[in-house]
């Protein structure tokens, strides 16, 4: 059996990053060299002497939307929200957590709105609201952090890219946070093209593999979308392809052809990358953040380096990297 134990590891809770680096591009990377099996410690800005003119970075433009807002049960206590699917224009699928939420429970928030749990689903809940809160969680909710951050007074600013254009995710695009302004002018002097996918981050990337057999986990879907600019410019290169985020990975896999070649599309991706998947998609290498265990994440980079992930984490704890979504990078080159 295919068992997710093999993919636990230890981390020491100091090395769980709550703030981001003062400077983007300062942050650290881990480059291993899958051919000669090597690892270098490096820091992020370092990145592009491993890059050269005609080269492609594809990075994911989604754009971290306010998911969660707070407010109170009929009963005083505090309640939190966290919308994960809009079913309606008065329906949501939510996250609730407060003390003990039952069916037919109301919930309070601000400007007048009211939620009813009508069903449960699973982990979360179906809500009925009195009106649509669209506006509402514009102007008066919140991102939803990973719960291994526990710091609030961050600058949101910094959790997302700054590439960051369609409005659509959960959590942001985490490989793409060290990409600041400045190195993203030195690559488009050195003659590197960076180009865009959207693929919008759901909460489910942040689950724990629970199936003990990870091959029977059911993955959860994520909506999509490749231009035919992009499409294009990745099927008539001329230099090699670096994609910046497992989920831009996941996003241009989803549209390979068996011959290699990306179609441009939108649509919503299941796809679930284990050990032993074959890539349809002819890439040179990934730049990914440290991925927590027993995660789809982590499975996927299993499946492009094998155990050496072993190597490549303790030799992260061991030279004290920042880990998850604050954290500090690494670069798989092929």
């Amino acid at each position: 059996m295919k068992s997710i134990n093999q993919y636990y590891y230890n981390l020491p809770s100091e090395l769980i990053a709550q703030n981001p680096v003062n400077k983007r591009h300062e942050s650290r990377l881990l480059i291993y060299d899958f051919k000669e099996g090597k690892i270098n410690h490096r820091n992020f800005f370092e990145l592009i002497e491993y890059l050269k003119k005609g080269d492609i970075l594809v990075v994911n433009e989604t754009k971290v939307v306010n998911t969660k807002l707070e407010g109170q049960k009929e009963s005083g206590g505090h309640v939190s929200i966290t919308i994960i699917n809009k079913k309606s224009s008065k329906q949501y699928e939510a996250f609730v957590k407060c003390k003990n939420p039952q069916i037919g429970n109301k919930l309070f928030f601000q400007d007048g709105v009211i939620a009813e749990i009508v069903s449960k689903i699973d982990f979360h809940f179906l809500l009925n609201f009195n009106q649509s809160i669209e506006e509402v969680l514009k102007q008066k909710g919140d991102f939803t952090l990973p719960g291994y951050i526990h710091n609030e007074s961050y600058d949101r600013k910094r959790y997302q890219t700054v590439f960051a254009f369609k409005d659509g995710s959960v959590a942001a695009p985490t490989a793409g946070l060290h990409f600041s302004k400045t190195l993203l002018d030195r690559l488009e002097e050195k003659g590197i093209n960076v180009e865009k996918v959207c693929l919008h981050v759901g909460l489910g990337t942040f689950a724990e593999i629970r199936d003990e057999d990870y091959t029977k986990y059911k993955m959860h879907s994520e909506w999509f979308e490749i231009s035919k600019k992009t499409a294009d410019s990745i099927n008539k290169r001329k230099g090699a392809l670096y994609v910046v985020g497992t989920t831009s990975l996941r996003a241009l896999e989803s549209a390979s052809q068996k011959n290699g070649k990306v179609k441009a599309c939108a649509k919503e991706t299941s796809l679930f990358v284990y050990p032993g998947y074959k890539f349809n998609l002819n890439f040179d290498g990934l730049i990914t953040n440290f991925h927590l265990p027993r995660t789809s994440l982590l499975l996927l980079v299993a499946s492009l380096i094998g155990d050496k992930w072993h190597d490549i984490y303790e030799s992260a704890i061991k030279y004290k990297y920042r880990f998850y979504s604050f954290g500090d990078a690494m670069f798989i080159r092929f």
